[in-house]
């Protein structure tokens, strides 16, 4: 590996890191939990939204898209609706307990 293949990977490695820091959650602790799950339920919202109107587009020959970025659009939208239903039940399982905690 040349060492402009390794600058190359350090950089795009350091824009990662730039972009997760500027989406992490803020570290104060006025964030609202209601406001937190909404905002991830219409995040998982707006990717299945993206994925339906890319394969709907596709599927009519109106987009460019190759067949795999397609279908991988879909797998992110599933994934996301997969484990914010995996939250949701946890949430609910941890309801339970403090309900059934004896006062």
């Amino acid at each position: 590996m040349s060492e402009l293949d390794i600058n190359k990977i350090l950089t795009q490695m350091r824009v990662m890191r730039d972009q997760a820091r500027s989406t992490a959650l803020p570290t104060d602790n006025t964030v609202d939990f209601g406001t937190l799950l909404k905002d991830s339920i219409d995040k998982v919202n707006d990717t299945q939204q993206q994925a339906n109107k890319l394969a709907e587009a596709f599927e009519s020959g109106e987009t460019d898209a190759s067949l795999s970025e397609v279908m991988i659009s879909l797998q992110k939208a599933s994934l996301s609706f997969q484990a914010m239903v995996q939250v949701r039940n946890k949430l609910v399982e941890a309801y339970k307990d403090v309900m059934n905690m004896p006062m």
